[in-house]
């Protein structure tokens, strides 16, 4: 009798509470934090001087030769490959890849994220004209080139439009932002990622703190939602190249 009577308990048992439950990745610690944010800012800043010192190296003593170019695109891809696990120490390749959020999205996802992000540098740009209609703005221009090759002046200004979305966009928005999401709520974590970016070097130089500090706030508030909402930085870095292209060919001059 006592083992139908332990039987009939067992049964009456809710079920759900006998299967485990899923694990949430932990909340990363203060020390991590900060680590991650080195981690960050290493990944977002020093490509970019590397591709200052080969640019201005080639150009300077074989200008009609564009191994600057070449040389910088190997050493992105590298260092993609790197920060995705495809290689390096095996116990950190899961959490390198889940840090870089490189991930492939449906195409209808994105499209939509591309119209949001199309017309926000709309937006930003005209936010631009009106800061630059109430306080100083100064203009930030691409280095002159017509003494150089066509070819190689257009493989540069190319590369120059791709290294710092690239770089931004896997330090920032990829290991900044994956890991703040991890630890403080969605709106904490995309405000505490846009004002990361503003506070960053941008061009152009002389400008009011204030005012540019409020621009490029908006502008990370805006690649935040985008890598928030699509779980990838792969949507937002063409969004980001274009738009970097388009200030400093269009608007800034």
């Amino acid at each position: 009798m006592r083992k139908i009577a332990v039987a009939a308990m067992w049964d009456t048992l809710p079920q759900q509470s006998l299967k485990p439950r899923p694990q949430r990745d932990p909340s990363p610690g203060n020390v991590a934090l900060i680590r991650t944010v080195i981690v960050a800012i290493t990944i977002t800043l020093a490509p970019q001087g590397v591709w200052s010192a080969l640019i201005v190296t080639n150009l300077r003593f074989t200008p009609e030769v564009p191994w600057a170019v070449l040389t910088m695109a190997l050493l992105i891809a590298a260092a993609a490959q790197y920060l995705r696990g495809a290689w390096g120490p095996p116990r950190s390749a899961a959490t390198r890849r889940r840090s870089l959020r490189a991930t492939f999205v449906p195409p209808l996802v994105f499209a939509w994220a591309w119209l949001a992000g199309g017309l926000s540098m709309i937006a930003l740009g005209g936010a631009w004209i009106v800061l630059a209609s109430v306080t100083r703005m100064p203009g930030s221009v691409l280095p002159d080139l017509s003494k150089y090759p066509k070819w190689t002046a257009a493989l540069s200004v190319a590369m120059g439009a791709l290294i710092s979305p690239l770089c931004e966009q896997a330090g920032i928005w990829g290991y900044w932002q994956e890991s703040a999401e991890r630890r403080w709520p969605p709106v904490t974590a995309l405000v505490l990622t846009a004002l990361l970016f503003a506070v960053g070097p941008h061009p152009p130089a002389g400008a009011p703190f204030v005012p540019k500090m409020l621009f490029f706030f908006l502008t990370g508030l805006t690649f935040s939602a985008m890598a928030y909402f699509t779980k990838s930085i792969l949507p937002a870095v063409p969004v980001h190249a274009l738009g970097l292209l388009v200030f400093f060919v269009g608007l800034w001059p």
